[in-house]
Order: C-alpha cells, then structure tokens, then sequence
C-alpha cells in the first residue's frame, strides 16, 4: 500500500487507516465478535493498514483494549490513535458527557495506555473540546503528555478553524479529525475550510465515516437497523431522506461501473484526492471488506469523475 505522512514531522503510514469503533459499540452490535475483530486488525497490518483509529469512550474502554490484543505482538508496526475527552454515562444508550479538565485528561491518558498495553501513544485527540473548560487548560495538560513522553503527537476532533489555531498557539496540531464523505462535506466549505488549514499548516486531515456510515457502499436498500444501532435514529437514515439521498449512492455507482470497482471503493478514493495530507479511516470488523477498503487507494479517479461527484447534491437530513 501507498503511505502518507501523518502530519509534517509525523510517521509514515498506510493511504488508508482503520476506524476501529464499529468492532465494539455503535453498529449492529449482536454482532460484535472479539476474536474475528482481532483477526480483522491482525488483517490490517499484514495489508499495510498500520493506521489504528480507537478511543476511551467506544464501548467505554472495550475497543481500546481490543486494539491492544493485537499490539501486544505487533506494537511496532502499528501506528495508534486514541482520544480523550468523552465520559460515557450509561453504555447501553450510548450517553456521554464531555470533561476536557486536567485532571481527567491525566487519568484517561493513564488508563489509555493500560488497556492499550503500550507506554506511548502515537496520536493523541481532543476527542470534542469541553466548552466548561478553556480549550487553551485542556490542551496544556494534553502537550504536557509529550513533554513527559507519553504522547508523541496531538490532534483534535470535529472542531473549528478558530478552535485549532487556539490550540495550535499553544502546542502544534499535528493532524484534525472529523466526518467527511460524499454526503459530509463540511470540512471542505468556504470559511470553514478544514482540510485547507490542515494542508497549509503541516497537519494531517482524517476523515471519519468516509463510507457515510455504510450507506455510500449501496450494501442497503432501505432503512432497516436493530434496535440499538446508531443509524436507526440518524435523521439520514429516516425514510424520506434515505429515499432522496439514494441519487447520492446512484452516482457512486455510475462511476464504480466505469472503473469496475466497488462503490465503497470509489467513496474512499474521492477522500484521498482531496489532499496528500488526507488519510481516510473508514471502520468494519468484516475481513473482505477491509480488503477492499485497503485496495481503494489504488483507485485513481479522473478529474470527470471527481466533477461529477462534487456535484452531488447535500445529504438530506443532519448527521446526528
């Protein structure tokens, strides 16, 4: 696989990450399945996928230390990111609150590393900034991490421009996650132009969800989610908008039959053409489809192409 710089001074990896969130809570969890999951990052490596995406708060510690399973024989070859800044309150709903203090920042990084099983982590985010605590706080305890060498390199999520260079005068950003897709594309807007800042400012951008959230794959053909699944109550996936953004997944289509690849494939590929610094981390817990995530960074779109899909119309309903 091709790589890309994780940020400026960063380390290389593979064009295309891991989300590792869906192997333990937000999708379809009935089947959630640990030891084909492990097999799954197992998978990745061996792929070239050395792009790890965790977090404390996915299935409140479990995906943290699913990951670490795998690390525990293959630390070396992995490069990993977790993030902080989300306290779950009930597992079961998925209900959570933000902490950006200090003090939680040192505990959760502590428990990070435990259940990571690794005395450094490579990509450390502000998983959403706390507005009770000054982002400035928050991110002073988070680069004295670094300073003591528990934390390589830090990173925000889903934040403003305004947001990042607060945090960025006060110790570097080295790369910003948030959602974009063909039906997300915020972090591209005029004036808010995320992926812009990133590029020009020795940040890697990581886009979550770049497979929006299944639906751009055309796996499915109606909304139909068990109880539980963090789709059965997005708004995009509620029948009216389900039905209209289906023309988005229609054009996907039309431009994977011209190249015969996979739509998924073609999702993934129109994320890396926004920016070498881009480094996608669509999630599965599925073997074949980690393969075909891989393998879309392969897939070299023409400027008709990428025209024609910049010239989707917006998703209809909001992301949450």
């Amino acid at each position: 696989m091709r790589t890309r710089q994780l940020g400026d001074s960063g380390p290389e990896v593979g064009a295309v990450g891991l989300g590792c969130m869906g192997m333990s809570w937000g999708y379809a969890e009935s089947q959630r399945d640990d030891a084909l999951s492990v097999r799954v990052l197992e998978q990745a490596l061996d792929l070239g996928v050395t792009h790890l995406d965790t977090a404390d708060v996915y299935g409140d510690g479990h995906n943290e230390a699913l990951v670490g399973r795998v690390l525990a024989r293959r630390r070396r070859e992995a490069v990993v990111a977790t993030k902080v800044g989300l306290v779950v309150d009930d597992l079961g709903a998925r209900a959570m609150h933000r902490d950006g203090s200090p003090a939680h920042v040192r505990r959760a990084a502590e428990a990070s590393l435990r259940r990571l099983g690794t005395d450094v982590i490579d990509l450390y985010y502000l998983h959403r900034v706390d507005p009770a605590v000054p982002l400035e706080e928050t991110w002073g305890a988070l680069s004295e991490l670094v300073a003591r060498g528990t934390v390589r390199r830090l990173g925000l999520s889903e934040v403003t421009i305004e947001e990042i260079e607060r945090a960025h005068r006060v110790h570097p950003v080295s790369a910003v996650q948030s959602e974009l897709s063909l039906w997300t594309r915020n972090p591209l807007a005029e004036g808010s132009d995320v992926v812009r800042w990133c590029a020009d400012h020795g940040a890697a951008f990581v886009p979550f969800a770049p497979l929006g959230r299944g639906f751009l794959t055309g796996a499915f053909d109606r909304p139909d989610f068990e109880e539980g699944d963090f789709r059965s109550t997005n708004p995009r996936f509620a029948d009216a908008a389900f039905a209209a953004n289906l023309r988005i997944v229609a054009a996907v289509r039309r431009v994977a039959a011209r190249h015969a690849v996979t739509p998924a494939q073609v999702a993934i590929a129109w994320t890396l053409a926004q920016g070498e610094h881009v480094i996608p981390v669509p999630g599965t817990k599925n073997p074949r489809y980690l393969t075909e995530n891989a393998t879309a960074e392969a897939l070299r779109l023409t400027a008709g192409d990428l025209a024609e899909l910049d010239a989707l119309p917006a998703a209809v309903g909001g992301r949450y």
